[in-house]
């Protein structure tokens, strides 16, 4: 079954379509989050100090990267939309386009890292050693930003023409590369020093920069992608103007998304060290789990717009709701691993005892808190899919930092403490208030957002149908 079919469209093969494109994708993002995982596993059982002041910088950071990320990747829409019209050289002018947005993004985004204070002003009485430690790791994560935004751009070409196995292999090699370089770094092996969360910070930005220039060079080695021109050329306001048409908002909602998170990070670590930590792993398996419907959204969002550049809208509609099927699949299946397998996900996070019981009062959420995530996730992507992005930003920022993190700091650490006390003994049974708060309303909101997407998704194809 090819994507720009007509007729014979069956429900198995709209999942096999996904799938095909979607496992090579949750590889590389599961590689892509292996870095901050192992970072905070090695850096849990090097000391809960550092820990927390990974689990604050890296907060920070990918507050920038992922909010940038998400203005590169409108490139993946952009692009399978123009193959579907077979406007191949055109892709070829987008990705050099993005490839100098990218570069510009990174330096200016890239500036909040180095005023740390600003941020930790949020987190209370954090001592100042740790501060220190954020400042250090924030100064050298600084230097890997403009190779992790241009990577953005390949991936988004490989993503977009439906070649994500590339990437996936550049993305295995790095966790190798990062696992040495942490043990040898972090620890001090081999007569290094031993540099803690510094250590973790300088892997990234070696690394970073060698995944940027594997993936040049497979662009431009590659038979595959000399059907598409590859130039970099000068910056051009059309095509600029176009990418940020999209991305603008797509960013604006990854940031929404990712400053959420970040935001709670920097509250509950006023609740002390060690619910900073327990905080991190939940955190931590958040991200691990998002994966999963994050990969589907991009091959199904990819694999739709292709379909739309094409105006087959009904095929389109149908890789949509199977792309969604497949999430609610992959969602419970995540939350019942997660469940079964919590005793052994805290031991390997941490070897803190009052880290591990903070960790364990917090897993018991992630049933609500992945199933709503999963949701906005995917619908999120397959309106993407049809250049749709703004609605997506406007109820995610209402909802997200909105409902979700001003209520949590309501409930949490304001007037409204302890008013969720019924709902922190069921959903979070023996969290402290603050953070158990927190994650409550952040999986309200997410939940509340899941819902008006899915309205607006039906809104778009009752509009399409006169077209089918």
């Amino acid at each position: 079954m090819s994507v720009d079919s007509k007729t014979g469209f069956s429900f198995s093969g709209c999942l096999s379509h996904i799938l095909k494109q979607a496992w090579p994708i949750l590889i590389s993002q599961w590689a892509g989050i292996a870095f901050a995982v192992m970072d905070s596993m090695m850096l849990g059982h090097f000391s809960p100090d550092s820990l927390q002041a990974m689990a604050l910088a890296t907060s920070i950071f990918l507050t920038v990267n992922i909010g940038l990320m998400g203005v590169v990747h409108a490139l993946i829409p952009i692009c399978a939309q123009l193959l579907g019209a077979n406007k191949k050289e055109e892709i070829g002018r987008f990705w050099g386009q993005g490839l100098w947005l990218s570069f510009t993004l990174s330096l200016l985004g890239g500036l909040v890292l180095l005023f740390p204070e600003i941020w930790l002003s949020m987190s209370g009485d954090v001592p100042a050693h740790v501060r220190h430690e954020v400042a250090i790791y924030l100064r050298i994560i600084f230097i890997a930003l403009p190779a992790s935004l241009m990577f953005r751009a390949v991936y988004a070409l490989c993503t977009a023409v439906q070649k994500p196995k590339l990437v996936m292999q550049i993305n295995l090699f790095s966790i190798a590369l990062k696992a040495l370089l942490n043990w040898l770094l972090i620890f001090g092996q081999f007569g290094l020093p031993a540099l803690g969360s510094a250590g973790a910070s300088t892997s990234t930005a070696i690394v970073s920069w060698l995944m940027f220039f594997a993936g040049l060079w497979i662009l431009f080695h590659n038979p595959f992608y000399r059907q598409f021109n590859l130039t970099l050329g000068r910056p051009q306001r059309k095509y600029l103007a176009e990418i940020l048409k999209l991305g603008i908002p797509m960013g604006g909602s990854y940031l929404v998304e990712v400053s959420a998170f970040t935001f709670m990070a920097l509250l509950a670590a006023r609740e002390g060290t060690f619910v900073s930590g327990g905080h991190q792993v939940l955190s931590n398996m958040t991200a691990i789990l998002y994966m999963m419907p994050l990969s589907l959204g991009i091959a199904t969002s990819s694999l739709a717009a292709r379909a739309v550049g094409s105006r087959n809208f009904r095929f389109a509609h149908q890789i949509a709701t199977s792309g969604l099927f497949l999430s609610l699949i992959g969602a419970g299946l995540s939350i019942t691993i997660v469940l079964l397998g919590k005793p052994l996900i805290i031991q390997a996070y941490t070897s803190d005892a009052q880290v591990a019981v903070v960790a364990g009062a917090l897993l018991t959420i992630v049933p609500l808190l992945h199933f709503s995530d999963a949701m906005q996730c995917m619908i999120s992507y397959i309106l993407r899919a049809y250049k749709i992005a703004t609605i997506p930003f406007i109820l995610q920022t209402v909802l997200l930092l909105g409902l979700g993190l001003a209520g949590g700091w309501y409930f949490g650490f304001g007037n409204g403490t302890g008013f969720l006390q019924p709902l922190n003994n069921l959903l979070t049974p023996g969290a402290p208030v603050g953070v158990s708060s927190l994650w409550i309303m952040c999986s309200l909101s997410l939940l509340i957002c899941a819902f008006f997407l899915h309205v607006w998704y039906w809104k778009v194809i009752d509009e399409k149908r006169k077209f089918w």
